[in-house]
């Protein structure tokens, strides 16, 4: 059986330097449990890269844009070639906050308040005309981030009418639809879920909390920013209640293999933020203290991700 795996990381997001480091840490466990890897970038050479690695596997660590919004994976599935993680389908509904957030609404989980708000609206109508909208559905303070993005890139806490346009134009920076929704002030909770082949099963929350009060870009990539509990130091009630959560989020959406879902909880109950199906795997990232936390080793866990893709194949095949 072939040990080839391709580690796909980079790409052309706002997240390129986190997916890379991710790529590099996800390449080194797999080359220590004795995988020939190749690590390869979003680039011209890539289907060539693909087409000489004989039966290998995908691994991708590609955050943001084409990384975690399904085409890539679509390109694979047209190619044949396994991978781990969702499907492009799947991914694409994830990723956009304004689609997946009322999809887990929908299935009876709780979710923030929240507006979608496309800059040709917003640029049509008038900050002015709908500043006034939000406060009264939503209510200060709200968040305002990208509906397409991630590692808190383009995010703002809003306290007050005043900030709210800038806030809005900041989120237009990293794509077209801004996401206003209702700041929940709480724990704040990560949840990783993956299945190995007998079904989806959710690791230890990881309790996260950053010296600044805020989880932005820094505090989530800079050593030190951030103190994160794993497992999270909160009542065994209200971890079951995360898992429960996190695993209600990844099937509602028909995610496989991989996903890390946000959340905040609130008096004792979580309220869900948003999904990630690529999740990062640096020195800082939830994914890989969850896996730590449950007593699995890292490296173990990206091999038996690559063998149930690969497995998927000869299913597939049959």
């Amino acid at each position: 059986m072939s040990d080839n795996v391709i580690v796909l990381a980079g790409g052309l997001s706002h997240e390129r330097d986190v997916s890379l480091r991710s790529g590099r840490r996800v390449s080194q466990a797999l080359r220590d449990a004795g995988h020939q890897v190749v690590e390869a970038d979003v680039t011209a050479s890539l289907l060539d890269t693909l087409a000489a690695a004989e039966d290998a596997v995908v691994f991708p660590v590609l955050h943001g844009g084409a990384g975690e919004d399904g085409a890539l994976r679509g390109v694979l599935d047209l190619l044949g070639v396994p991978y781990v993680g969702s499907d492009g389908p799947s991914s694409r509904i994830a990723f956009d906050k304004a689609v997946s957030t009322p999809l887990i609404a929908h299935a009876g989980i709780a979710t923030p308040r929240q507006a979608a708000m496309p800059q040709s609206v917003f640029r049509e109508l008038g900050a002015g005309a709908l500043v006034s909208a939000l406060a009264e559905t939503i209510g200060f303070p709200m968040m305002v981030k990208p509906a397409r993005s991630g590692s808190a890139l383009g995010c703002t806490k809003v306290t007050e009418a005043a900030e709210l346009p800038a806030a809005v134009v900041t989120a237009f920076s990293y794509g077209e639809v801004a996401i206003v929704e209702e700041f929940i002030e709480g724990d704040e909770v990560a949840v990783t879920v993956i299945d190995l082949g007998e079904g989806p099963v959710a690791l230890p929350a990881v309790q996260i909390q950053p010296r600044s009060g805020v989880y932005d870009y820094t505090a989530r990539y800079t050593a030190g920013e951030t103190r994160f509990v794993a497992p999270a130091e909160l009542p065994d009630e209200v971890t079951d209640a995360c898992a429960a959560m996190a695993l209600a989020a990844h099937r509602a959406l028909g995610l496989r293999d991989l996903s890390r879902t946000d959340l905040i909880v609130r008096d004792g109950v979580p309220v869900f933020l948003e999904v990630n199906v690529a999740p990062g795997m640096t020195e800082t990232s939830l994914t890989p203290l969850a896996i730590e936390a449950s007593e699995a080793g890292f490296a173990d866990v990206c091999t038996a991700l690559v063998a149930r893709a690969r497995s998927r194949r000869r299913e597939d095949a049959e």
